[in-house]
């Protein structure tokens, strides 16, 4: 099958942070993929590579079947792309910075930036440094898409955007993809992306945790809560495929979020002594997050050194550390 987006073995080393450890990925056409992760998992260094602003460490990818390295700006004339912090020079008026970039791309670029602009309700006169942080992203995004590209990469192209424009941007998204066209997006925001994605990838400490489809993992990573008599009980190790990505304990409740067969787990559990009462049900895209990044100190040790610059202490990520954009 050919892809979209290919990468193999993918390594980005800094001094003393290792922003990817090996990461692979394919992402078909006509898809909405969402790229998950907390501060300095790694996403944006990712991008940049798949952008050819990064010379990748190690490993290889390629986008549109071009390779980054050689065909850069092939690649940027072909994909619509934007940043996390939009290069916008702010002397140029909204309408004047179309013009400019109407130069780089076949004829009709102006005139679908002047659609977008007007559905946007930016004044084509004001000038780029006198707008909102939201207006600034909405002129980027007019620019990324006025070329009607085969790809568009978004890192956390919602930011600054109101929740209204925010709902009609996805869901052109979703209409995008049902043409061919495919969406590469990062985002911090779950909620979003569990309404717009077809396929999911968790990054923590620069390798993927999860990578599957969203309508899979709905129906194989479950939340299980064990009710007992004695917190200090313990129960038998869960064997075999079903993946245990996270634990805690709260009282005597001793929650789970495992990834397989929940069945298989509940029948190991039931009737053991100590055990009073077990829950089951399908986990939240959000928890499911939390469980790939806060789930089993050791195990996430183990699958990726914790030395990758993650600084972040919430459930979300709200952005990738300077570490990762420092250019190769």
């Amino acid at each position: 099958m050919n892809h979209v987006i290919s990468a193999k073995g993918l390594e980005m080393h800094f001094p003393g942070c290792d922003a990817l450890q090996g990461v692979d990925l394919n992402i078909k056409q006509g898809t909405v993929f969402a790229l998950l992760g907390e501060n300095g998992a790694g996403k944006t260094t990712l991008i940049r590579i798949l952008m050819g602003y990064q010379k990748a460490s190690a490993g290889s990818c390629s986008v549109l079947g071009l390779d980054p390295v050689r065909d850069e700006l092939e690649i940027r004339r072909r994909v619509g792309y934007v940043s996390d912090a939009p290069a916008l020079y702010d002397w140029m008026q909204v309408g004047e910075i179309g013009w400019f970039a109407s130069a780089f791309y076949p004829d009709g670029f102006m005139d679908k930036y002047r659609e977008a602009i007007e559905r946007y309700e930016l004044p084509q006169s004001r000038k780029i440094r006198h707008l909102s942080k939201g207006q600034r992203a909405k002129v980027a995004l007019a620019l990324a898409l006025a070329h009607d590209p085969e790809l568009l990469i978004l890192d956390e192209p919602t930011s600054g955007l109101d929740p209204l424009v925010r709902r009609e941007f996805l869901e052109s998204m979703i209409e995008r993809a049902a043409t061919g066209r495919t969406v590469f997006l990062s985002s911090h925001q779950i909620a979003e992306v569990e309404r717009v994605a077809d396929e999911i990838a968790v990054l923590h400490a620069g390798k993927f945790r999860i990578v599957d489809s969203l309508s899979e993992l709905r129906d194989s990573v479950h939340k299980i809560t064990v009710s007992l008599s004695d917190p200090l009980i313990s129960l038998p190790q869960i064997e075999g495929p079903t993946e245990l990505l996270s634990e805690e304990t709260e009282g005597r409740q001793r929650r789970f979020v495992v990834r397989g067969d929940a069945q298989q787990v509940l029948k190991l559990w039931e009737g053991r002594t100590g055990v009073h009462q077990i829950q089951a049900r399908a986990a939240t895209l959000d928890e499911l997050f939390v469980a790939c990044t806060r789930g089993i100190p050791s195990k996430l040790e183990s699958d990726g050194k914790q030395s990758t610059g993650d600084t972040a202490t919430g459930d979300t990520a709200t952005g990738d550390t300077a570490t990762e954009r420092q250019a190769s």
